[in-house]
């Protein structure tokens, strides 16, 4: 089933006012935080739609609070991708896809980024693979959406911060719709 820009939006009012697993935003203060940054650093629409939606999957695959504390890996970068793919095209959905990766990458590549995230984050790290070793690494850079899907990782670490001001979701559906008619 595909998801239509009003429906995306409507699922933001219905679940965005729950908390992001273990942190102290909201899903929806998560992705508009995600977003803003990206748009600030002057990514493209499609970067700044991945930016936002690149945790739907929490939403539309709810596992209840902090999946992770219980052992579940909720594969959140996957769940959303069936109903964006007829709307978006590679250029949204690769780093949506990937930034769970970028995670696995820059902890086997930066020194100190493991130590700068969440706890949610750490405990997710497990379940997800942990740090890739070098052929992963190496694999993950080589694909064609690493780049795009480290710095949406990096704008996705930083969206953490309760009372943060962004423009509202209606100012990232236009950026949405953007997106959307090139896809």
């Amino acid at each position: 089933m595909a998801l239509t820009l009003p429906e995306i939006c409507a699922l933001f009012d219905r679940g965005g006012g729950r908390m992001y697993s273990g942190e102290s935003v909201t899903q929806l203060e998560h992705a508009l935080q995600t977003a803003n940054s990206a748009e600030r650093q002057g990514a493209d629409a499609a970067l700044i739609t991945a930016a936002l939606l690149h945790d739907l999957g929490h939403l539309l695959n709810d596992q209840g609070e902090t999946p992770t504390a219980r052992g579940i890996d909720d594969v959140h970068q996957y769940a959303a991708l069936p109903f964006l793919r007829p709307l978006f095209g590679d250029e949204v959905l690769e780093p949506i896809k990937l930034h769970v990766d970028a995670k696995r990458y820059l902890c086997a590549t930066e020194a100190g980024y493991f130590d700068a995230l969440s706890e949610d984050s750490k405990r997710s790290l497990v379940l997800q693979g942990g740090p890739y070793d070098a052929t992963g690494a190496a694999e993950f850079a080589a694909q064609p959406g690493a780049v795009r899907a480290i710095a949406l990782r990096r704008w996705d670490d930083a969206a953490k911060t309760a009372g943060r001001t962004t423009p509202p979701l209606a100012h990232f559906a236009a950026i949405m719709e953007a997106a959307a008619r090139r896809a």
